[in-house]
């Protein structure tokens, strides 16, 4: 495994690719927890459970960030070295968490040092959590993202956000957690429209996983799932 530094940032470098001509192209951004911090609101699923299904979810979102072809780098955030590990392999470029103090700094540092790598690309923040997202929605949404400097697309419960973008040049400017839905708003970013289930399918608690089980899931997750016996 190659490190390397860039003033006080750490990255595992991974892959970047060129988006089809006369394109709007984009930089995704996905947040990793610490594995044995992730997913603790689902209490009926032991630790070493939670961090494999947080992992196999953020496996899949890197995959499907992948599939659309507007994206042409996936930057994953994230202090865990296994998850690092894992992710880099899966051609994201990982960049420590260096401030660790909470999701939006690192979502605001992972943002600059992926527009500093691709200057004419968009950057959009998208949730590890979502299993069921897929190449086509998440290419959906970033074309519609074009029409406005900031976008969001909110969460299945309309109150939190899954997917925040900024174009070119615009400062990302996040605030996700709680009632994130609303200071989006209030910020001036333009809420999308769209039929995409999976890219509103956010697992936090147990209700949640089980409704982002009538959807198809990402490979990993799935295979995790039935691993772990978390079949609904």
């Amino acid at each position: 495994m190659i490190f390397s530094a860039t003033g006080s940032v750490v990255y595992w470098p991974g892959r970047s690719r060129y988006a089809a001509p006369m394109s709007q192209m984009w930089v995704v951004v996905v947040p990793v927890k610490e594995l044995h911090l992730a997913k603790t609101r689902l209490t009926h699923v032991g630790a070493e459970a939670r961090a494999e299904l947080a992992l196999a979810c953020a496996r899949d979102v890197v995959a499907a960030a992948f599939g659309a072809p507007e994206v042409v780098a996936v930057f994953v955030v994230t202090n865990d070295l296994f998850a690092a590990a894992t992710l880099s392999a899966d051609g994201a470029h990982v960049i420590a968490d260096t401030a660790d103090a909470g999701l939006n700094p690192a979502l605001t540092d992972g943002a600059r040092i992926a527009a500093g790598w691709h200057p004419r690309a968009g950057v959009a923040a998208l949730s590890s959590d979502l299993p069921a997202v897929t190449a086509n929605e998440l290419s959906a949404a970033l074309t519609a993202a074009g029409q406005a400097p900031r976008c969001f697309v909110a969460d299945h419960a309309g109150t939190g956000t899954t997917l925040l973008t900024a174009a070119p040049g615009v400062p990302l400017a996040p605030d996700f957690g709680g009632a994130s839905r609303d200071r989006h708003l209030r910020s001036g970013a333009a809420e999308l429209a769209g039929d995409w289930p999976g890219l509103r399918s956010d697992i936090d608690t147990p209700a949640d996983l089980e409704r982002a089980q009538l959807q198809p899931l990402g490979t990993h997750t799935a295979r995790s799932i039935r691993a772990l016996g978390l079949i609904s």
